[in-house]
């Protein structure tokens, strides 16, 4: 996840566009340079959307690990303090929202992309806890341990209907509960896009301006991570130093073409 040393001259290689489109380039770079074929930008699209979400899962692993080992007192501070490193880069995904009573159901729909669910509350700013389904019922069953307003509590399902598109869902106790439960929780990237202009004769054009463009939404140092996996699903096995090389190759041509 983290790059060695060795990969900073990439970063000389970053030019005043979005991530997307330099990643772009220098996988295309690479396929033209060993004669591989080409990339179309929905092809294109389609890998960039896998790779970040395949590094973005990663984060969550890689976290429980570090933490496994700074308990273990096997991490340092400072850039030595990788849980502190991760859970930074992780928070970045943090949102929160109200969610919508669903009547028909006597659930409340959880965002579609939520990925890890974090604080639910109700607006008067009583924390729901969560619970397994298979307590709820035991609760509820003594005057002594059922859910209140005051200490309210959740549990966490799928729906499963085949006429209505797949959501998760929670059911809050006590059931008088069906509005302003307000939830803070890690969403998922959104579906990185790069967005064209096509010309005759010529690869597309990029378009940043489009309304349906969307970048890469993790952080800069992941930029040859995603093109290694980009290429790997286009089925190109290569080494991180020939992607340096190919970036700077771009980067050589495109001042030439500036000149």
């Amino acid at each position: 996840m983290f790059l060695d040393i060795d990969l900073f001259f990439v970063y000389l290689c970053i030019k005043l566009t979005s991530m997307i489109n330099d990643v772009r380039n220098t996988v295309l770079a690479i396929l033209s340079k060993d004669n591989n074929g080409y990339l179309t930008p929905e092809q294109f699209n389609l890998y960039a959307k896998n790779a970040q979400m395949e590094i973005f899962e990663q984060y969550s692993h890689d976290y429980s690990l570090a933490v496994n080992k700074r308990n273990k007192r096997l991490h340092g501070s400072g850039l030595g303090d990788v849980p502190t490193r991760l859970a930074e880069v992780i928070n970045r995904f943090n949102t929160s929202a109200v969610l919508a009573y669903d009547g028909a159901t006597a659930h409340f729909r959880l965002p579609i992309d939520a990925y890890s669910l974090g604080v639910v509350s109700t607006v008067e700013g009583e924390v729901v806890e969560s619970v397994a389904q298979n307590k709820i019922l035991k609760l509820n069953a003594s005057l002594d341990t059922a859910p209140t307003t005051d200490y309210p509590v959740y549990t966490i399902h799928n729906n499963l209907s085949w006429t209505s598109p797949f959501y998760s869902q929670i059911k809050v106790y006590p059931t008088t509960i069906i509005n302003n439960v307000l939830i803070d929780y890690i969403r998922y990237p959104k579906d990185p896009k790069w967005t064209y202009v096509s010309t005759t004769g010529s690869d597309p054009s990029f378009n940043q301006g489009a309304g349906d463009f969307q970048d890469f939404e993790l952080q800069q140092d992941e930029e040859v991570n995603l093109t290694l996996k980009i290429l790997q699903y286009a089925g190109v096995q290569i080494g991180r130093n020939e992607i340096v090389a190919a970036a700077k190759a771009d980067e050589v041509q495109e001042k030439q073409e500036q000149k």
